[in-house]
Protein backbone atom coordinates (compact mmCIF):
# COMPACT_ATOMS: atom_id res chain seq x y z
CA UNK A 1 0.00 0.00 0.00
CA UNK A 2 0.94 3.42 -0.47
CA UNK A 3 1.55 4.08 3.39
CA UNK A 4 4.30 1.77 3.04
CA UNK A 5 6.26 3.74 0.43
CA UNK A 6 5.69 7.28 2.60
CA UNK A 7 7.31 5.13 5.72
CA UNK A 8 10.00 4.04 3.78
CA UNK A 9 11.09 7.76 1.91
CA UNK A 10 14.26 8.55 3.14
CA UNK A 11 13.08 12.55 2.93
CA UNK A 12 9.82 13.26 3.32
CA UNK A 13 7.74 16.48 4.11
CA UNK A 14 4.52 16.91 5.80
CA UNK A 15 1.87 20.01 5.22
CA UNK A 16 0.23 21.81 2.74
CA UNK A 17 2.33 24.94 3.35
CA UNK A 18 6.21 23.00 2.57
CA UNK A 19 4.95 20.26 0.18
CA UNK A 20 3.45 22.96 -2.00
CA UNK A 21 7.01 24.65 -1.60
CA UNK A 22 9.14 21.72 -2.79
CA UNK A 23 6.98 21.12 -5.53
CA UNK A 24 7.48 24.51 -6.85
CA UNK A 25 11.48 23.80 -6.64
CA UNK A 26 11.65 21.67 -8.46
CA UNK A 27 12.14 18.95 -5.29
CA UNK A 28 9.65 16.78 -4.99
CA UNK A 29 9.44 12.95 -6.94
CA UNK A 30 5.88 12.18 -5.53
CA UNK A 31 3.46 13.79 -3.65
CA UNK A 32 0.61 11.78 -1.20
CA UNK A 33 -2.58 13.64 -1.36
CA UNK A 34 -4.82 12.43 1.56
CA UNK A 35 -8.96 11.48 0.01
CA UNK A 36 -10.61 13.04 3.18
CA UNK A 37 -8.62 16.36 2.94
CA UNK A 38 -10.75 19.59 2.38
CA UNK A 39 -10.43 19.30 -1.76
CA UNK A 40 -10.52 23.03 -1.78
CA UNK A 41 -6.80 22.47 -0.85
CA UNK A 42 -6.06 19.54 -2.45
CA UNK A 43 -7.00 20.62 -5.84
CA UNK A 44 -4.59 23.33 -5.87
CA UNK A 45 -1.60 20.85 -5.18
CA UNK A 46 -2.54 18.19 -7.52
CA UNK A 47 -2.93 21.26 -10.52
CA UNK A 48 0.65 21.91 -9.38
CA UNK A 49 2.04 18.71 -9.28
CA UNK A 50 0.48 17.89 -12.83
CA UNK A 51 1.78 21.51 -14.12
CA UNK A 52 5.29 20.57 -12.58
CA UNK A 53 5.17 16.39 -13.40
CA UNK A 54 5.17 14.89 -9.92
CA UNK A 55 3.66 11.76 -9.42
CA UNK A 56 0.55 12.14 -7.09
CA UNK A 57 -0.82 9.34 -5.39
CA UNK A 58 -4.08 9.48 -3.35
CA UNK A 59 -4.23 7.38 -0.15
CA UNK A 60 -7.44 6.93 1.75
CA UNK A 61 -6.93 8.56 5.40
CA UNK A 62 -5.23 12.10 6.63
CA UNK A 63 -5.17 10.09 9.81
CA UNK A 64 -3.08 6.91 8.26
CA UNK A 65 -0.99 9.55 6.45
CA UNK A 66 0.12 11.56 8.97
CA UNK A 67 1.01 8.21 10.80
CA UNK A 68 2.81 7.08 8.32
CA UNK A 69 4.94 10.40 8.36
CA UNK A 70 5.46 9.96 12.04
CA UNK A 71 3.30 12.68 13.20
CA UNK A 72 0.56 12.29 15.49
CA UNK A 73 -1.91 14.31 13.45
CA UNK A 74 -3.20 13.73 10.21
CA UNK A 75 -1.63 15.11 7.34
CA UNK A 76 -3.73 16.41 3.96
CA UNK A 77 -0.68 15.94 1.84
CA UNK A 78 3.15 14.38 1.68
CA UNK A 79 6.14 15.15 -0.67
CA UNK A 80 8.80 12.79 -0.81
CA UNK A 81 11.86 14.88 -1.43
CA UNK A 82 14.35 14.28 -4.04
CA UNK A 83 17.98 15.35 -2.70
Amino acid sequence: MSYEEVKQAANIITGTKQATKIVELGKATEVFVAKDADPRITIKMVNLCKKMGVKVTYVESMKMLGKACGIEVGAAMAAVVNE
